[in-house]
């Protein structure tokens, strides 16, 4: 009989602990026991999943112990509070947040990407999950780097609401409404109006005027690419779009490589689906072609006329998925397959 897996999913009830339970069930994970778990405030009705209504357990009470795997897809707080005591009960852990990304024994892995990281998850017991934007970035700059070496990236991220969580998209759903029924605006999640606008701040700012967020995928992107001296430079953008996040890449290469040679680099590489064809929209854009759909799709790949090493190219994935719970699905297929059996 093959081995199964006790499993804990903390925040199962979030948009990214829904869209966990679903690709685990649809991706067969083997799961013996399962435990959905979060606070005492956000238990609600519980969850679905394998066919069965699933109540959620109050995490300060439970065991975790009695688990092989917990997937947390919780904010920073939470997480710092509890992925530690899951870790040290015996448990691995696979964390959504933000808390663990720069500690040194933590591995941060995008599987297509830096597999081999793994190999030191027993350090902490802990992975880290990496910003979706690195996980979309990451895999369509891997085999660029592979062939020909980054010398520096530059990217616009226009992300969907729903990386703010549940709220976040409701706020967009309710102004939305709002406007086509002229009634006045409220915005609770974010500072300013978001139907139909853009928010070109998700984060604080540092004292260089970097937010949180830009500043998380310049660092990240290096690590993940395991390569410290690739320049970065990021604008990170909050768009009325539900699902989705969309990257306009600029790229410098230390040496020159073709639209045509990277194009075929990019479609043969996993994870990653070259969408160009010759009439009007022959692009993939974050509501038709990612939304709901695993690969990151690249598109527009060009030359960049202004400089003899320069490329772009557009990459767009569903946030939810590739860029947050397939990942973590991903990683823990990797542990049962290669050092957990």
């Amino acid at each position: 009989m093959a081995a199964s897996y006790n499993v804990c999913v903390v925040g199962a009830g979030s948009l990214l602990g829904e869209t966990l339970l679903e690709i685990l069930e649809a991706r067969a994970f083997p799961i013996g026991d399962f435990y959905a778990v979060d606070q005492a405030e956000q238990m609600g009705d519980g969850v679905r999943f394998r066919g069965e209504d699933c109540a959620i357990q109050d995490i300060e009470n439970f065991d975790f112990s009695v688990c092989h795997f917990a997937f947390f897809c919780v904010d920073r707080a939470l997480a710092e509070q509890y992925v530690p005591q899951a870790a040290e009960a015996g448990t691995v852990v696979i964390d959504d947040s933000d808390a663990f990304r720069r500690d040194p024994d933590v591995p941060l892995v995008v599987p297509e990407v830096n597999e081999a990281d793994l190999a030191m998850y027993e350090s902490r017991r802990i992975i880290a999950n990496p910003n979706s934007c690195v996980i979309i970035m990451a895999l369509a700059l891997k085999p660029i780097n592979d062939a020909v070496g980054l010398s520096r990236v530059n990217a616009v991220t226009i992300q969907a609401v729903s990386g703010a969580g549940r709220a976040a998209v409701e706020e967009l759903a309710q102004q939305s409404i709002g406007l086509f029924n002229h009634k006045p605006m409220e915005s609770n999640i974010f500072p300013k109006q978001i139907a139909f606008n853009l928010l070109p701040q998700i984060g604080g700012l540092d004292d260089e005027g970097v937010s949180g967020e830009e500043a998380k995928i310049m660092w990240e992107l290096q690590r993940v690419l395991q390569k410290n001296d690739i320049g970065v430079n990021v604008t990170s953008v909050r768009a009325p779009i539900f699902y989705g996040h969309s990257i306009a890449l600029h790229i410098e290469t230390e040496r020159k490589l073709s639209p045509e040679d990277a194009r075929n680099l990019l479609e043969n590489s996993p994870g990653l689906v070259l969408y160009e064809e010759d009439d009007v929209g022959g692009y993939p854009t974050p509501m038709v072609e990612a939304a709901a759909n695993d690969p990151v799709f690249v598109g527009r790949v060009r030359e960049d006329i202004s400089h003899p090493y320069g490329l772009n190219f557009w990459a767009v994935s569903d946030n939810m998925r590739k860029g947050g719970a397939l990942n973590m699905v991903q990683i823990a297929e990797i542990l049962v397959e290669k050092y957990l059996a």
